[in-house]
């Protein structure tokens, strides 16, 4: 196991700038992972592991936990307190770190009776890693994101779905109206608004098909909305205008695989 001391050190300043830097992500083909149970996720949910920062703490206090990470990566490095804050996005790393290839999650879009969730120009990390997660536990088939929408790779988005990153299929799209015209050939689509749309408790999911969900603020935008086959619409008591962008998309996926 090699020794990292310095904040200062090329590998730390390297994770740093994937962690604040999405186009360098993207140039790289690298994100960072962080905290133990994050971390262990990838390793058992087959990414590619390039390189492991654990701090001296973590391992003595981790040590089972840690192990398979450990044994599938050879590049380990036991790191300083000081340089594992340097390298970590988070105010109180836990003293784990990898760096992880991107993964290749392609969605298979030709498998009958699947279903997906598609995110409009969503913004906030967290909301994208909650629709991730939640896509997971329900078994969806996939999601879908225009490329207008928070970088997955994110360290924010990361720890949201903790863990469902690396299994989810997931696809980046540039037009969502054209992708939708495209998908209703095959399947049936649904723009998730907020009035003048069916209930989505009294809408039949049958088959191949995806319901769109838009930015926090502004919903969906009209192009991509007329583009699908469907309109449909939480039932909400009248003093609630809308709802978080993830708890919706949440509550539409669980209607979906009823």
């Amino acid at each position: 196991m090699k020794e990292i001391s310095s904040k200062d050190n090329k590998l730390i300043k390297y994770i740093s700038k994937l962690q604040t830097s999405a186009r360098f992500r993207r140039e790289e083909k690298r994100f960072v992972a962080e905290g133990l149970r994050v971390c262990v996720e990838a390793v058992l949910s087959g990414a590619d592991i390039v390189s492991v920062l654990v701090t001296e703490n973590a391992l003595n206090k981790h040590s089972e936990a840690l192990r398979p990470l450990l044994v599938a990566c050879s590049d380990v490095y036991l790191t300083s307190d000081k340089a594992m804050s340097a390298a970590c996005d988070t105010q109180t790393p836990q003293g784990v770190v990898c760096l992880i290839k991107t993964l290749d999650n392609n969605i298979d879009l030709d498998t009958i009776n699947n279903k997906y969730i598609l995110a409009e120009n969503v913004q906030d990390p967290s909301n994208l890693g909650t629709i991730l997660r939640t896509a997971d536990a329900l078994g969806l088939s996939g999601v879908i994101m225009t490329k207008d929408c928070c970088d997955i790779y994110s360290p924010k988005v990361c720890r949201g779905a903790m863990g469902a990153l690396y299994r989810v299929p997931f696809m980046i799209i540039d037009n969502a109206p054209d992708f939708i015209r495209d998908f209703n050939k095959t399947g049936s689509s649904f723009a998730a608004v907020v009035r003048d749309a069916q209930p989505v408790t009294s809408c039949s999911f049958e088959g191949k098909c995806l319901v769109a969900v838009g930015n926090e603020g502004n919903g969906l935008t009209d192009a991509t909305a007329n583009a699908c086959s469907s309109r449909i619409t939480i039932p909400m008591n009248s003093n609630a205008e809308s709802l978080n962008a993830a708890i919706a998309a949440g509550i539409l996926m669980w209607e979906m695989i009823k």
